[in-house]
């Protein structure tokens, strides 16, 4: 059944390749891709919002409230009990950062299981309250699809790619109704450069899938009313830049915390327990964390801003706008909190929702805050249009897509001028501190992140010493007569042979040229390590290619042996081969850069 499958694929691939230009070819790749990716978005959140519709709506209860304090832990445990019953122990991942490692380390080969798995645990997770978004999950979900028709279709690294990117900006246009966000989207993070061939998959696969979510799912996101930006307003949208760029700053602090903190929690229920009950006393006493969050935004930008107090320990104080805004500042950062515990718990879900969230309540805050002194009297909804395209911006090192996305969902073409404002701002605040973002820290940190700043780092970075070892050379031992291996070692292209002891411990190297010298007559009484030398150095299997290039430019040496942390033998290493795969990475490179 395989056999004649993979026979089909072929065929249909060879006639395709004789009647269809590939340039053709992807752009009905990129169309297919555009309504699988619309299916999964529209899916993903017709499922979530009725999970959350029944548990707040559907059935009635006495003490039903009382279990919003245990929905978000069933929901992540729900979830988590999901990946580990039916997908491959360590093969699920959350976030958008596995998919950048996927393009610059595994040719871009998503494992297909993404395509249902991010929809399924996502709804699950934020369904029953977890804190975070659902972006990460349709992007991985979108990515998938276009990965496996890219396999299916026998096409190449560069190609794949494409097609990857093109579900991902079709998951964000057809999660938000924004094509030109999601494009902008897949440009700016997963493309590192771009060129109008790709455009042009790209803008029909968002298009197409915008206009098929739209077809099953068409609840709109926000509505904003606005007469445009004014002048003397200014200088408070520079005031909300810097106070977002300093937050996300903070943010990334937090994350790196919170993600060491349950990281040396090894039992995966024990994370859930303790994240699921944290996560259910915030949600308690700030109900506005519960889910995605957007339901806030809405009221806020219709001008309901005792919605915030709502349902919550403190909801008679709502008339109260101290109260209001202190309360949104406390929001602000146990959003922040919730996010971070929501993902280290084994929720699914990313911080694109909530970055946009956190951001918009800053704006909120800043604005009703400033119009209550007196000193102003601001927009507050333009303002909080403008503190979530900030924080998507500076948060995601994104400002591009934190603009157009945030103009598109909104209607808020008009504020064009504040959003570029407090977007660069931000960005450049956090960009003055973290040269990467959330999403590439731990790549770069790993030495796996693409980068056209250096391409030479990048492609080493990019190479394992495990992949290059030359094992095709005669071992022996130090104890060996010379005698009992001599037919052996005539009868070998090499001209010289690593020595190891009876752990299979390196001592060192045989040359030729010394058993030449020594005469091949005496090899009855010489044993190996009578004739060996000791290596110009060493290499161990965890050092860098950059490491191990140093070493063999300062001993002058085209070959070393490689060992493992315990010293023993492994391979050997050459320049050859370093050089070889290089230039193969490099032209990779190439190709994927456009």
């Amino acid at each position: 059944m395989y056999v004649r499958l993979v026979s089909y694929i072929d065929a249909i691939n060879q006639y395709r390749k004789t009647k269809i230009s590939n340039r053709n070819f992807l752009v009905i790749a990129a169309l297919i891709v555009g309504i699988l990716a619309g299916l999964a978005a529209a899916l993903l959140k017709s499922l979530t919002h009725h999970i959350e519709d029944f548990l707040q709506t559907g059935f009635h209860w006495q003490y039903k409230y009382y279990l919003f304090f245990f929905f978000p832990f069933i929901g992540i445990l729900l979830s988590v009990l999901y990946v580990r019953r039916f997908i491959r122990k360590g093969k699920f991942e959350t976030g958008l950062t596995p998919i950048l490692y996927t393009i610059s380390k595994k040719s871009s080969k998503i494992e297909p299981h993404n395509i249902y798995s991010q929809v399924i645990t996502a709804a699950l997770t934020v369904g029953f309250g977890g804190s975070t978004g659902l972006e990460a999950p349709i992007v991985t979900s979108g990515g998938s699809i276009g990965s496996v028709v890219g396999r299916f279709l026998g096409l190449s690294y560069r190609e794949t790619t494409m097609l990857l990117a093109c579900g991902a900006a079709a998951g964000i246009a057809g999660a938000f109704n924004s094509p030109i966000a999601g494009i902008v989207f897949a440009i700016e993070i997963l493309l590192p450069e771009f060129t109008i061939p790709a455009f042009i998959p790209l803008l029909l696969s968002a298009a197409t899938a915008a206009v098929v979510a739209r077809l099953f799912y068409n609840e709109q996101l926000f509505f904003l009313v606005t007469e445009g930006w004014k002048m003397n307003a200014l200088i408070y949208y520079v005031l909300l830049a810097v106070l977002i760029g300093l937050f996300s700053i903070y943010f990334k602090k937090v994350n790196s915390f919170i993600k060491t903190s349950f990281y040396k929690i090894r039992n995966p229920y024990k994370k859930v327990v303790l994240g699921g009950l944290m996560l259910g006393i915030m949600v308690f006493l700030f109900p506005t964390l519960y889910g995605e969050g957007y339901i806030t935004i809405k009221n806020l930008l219709g001008g309901n801003y005792t919605t915030l107090l709502s349902n919550s320990i403190f909801a008679e104080y709502s008339s109260l706008p101290w109260v209001i805004i202190l309360f949104t500042v406390v929001t602000v950062f146990a959003k922040s909190a919730a996010t971070l515990i929501t993902l280290s718990a084994g929720g699914n879900g990313g911080i694109f929702a909530p970055s946009l969230i956190m951001g918009g309540l800053i704006g909120f805050a800043v604005a009703f805050a400033i119009n209550t002194l007196g000193l102003a009297h601001l927009s507050v909804a333009n303002f909080i249009v403008a503190g979530m395209a900030a924080s998507l911006s500076a948060i995601m090192h994104a400002p591009l897509t934190g603009i157009f996305l945030i103009a598109e969902i909104t209607g808020g073409y008009v504020l064009m001028v504040p959003l570029m404002i407090t977007s660069a701002i931000a960005y450049l605040i956090n960009r003055s501190k973290h040269k990467y973002s959330i999403y590439t820290q731990p790549l770069a940190e790993r030495g796996e992140l693409l980068s056209l700043e250096d391409k030479d780092a990048t492609v080493l970075n990019m190479m394992k010493l495990r992949h290059l070892l030359e094992h095709d050379y005669l071992v022996l031992n130090e104890n060996d007569l010379i005698s009992d291996r001599l037919n052996e070692i005539l009868q070998s292209k090499r001209n010289l042979f690593p020595v190891v002891g009876n752990e299979q411990d390196f001592k060192g190297l045989l040359y030729v040229e010394d058993l030449l010298k020594k005469g091949i007559s005496n090899s009855d009484t010489l044993a190996v390590q009578d004739l060996m030398q000791t290596a110009p150095d060493v290499a161990v299997i965890s050092d860098s290619l950059k490491h191990l290039l140093q070493k063999m430019e300062k001993e002058n040496a085209w070959l070393l042996p490689v060992l493992d942390e315990q010293g023993k033998y492994l391979g050997l290493v050459s320049k050859t081969a370093i050089f070889n795969k290089y230039r193969a990475l490099l032209s990779r490179q190439a190709d994927y850069m456009g």
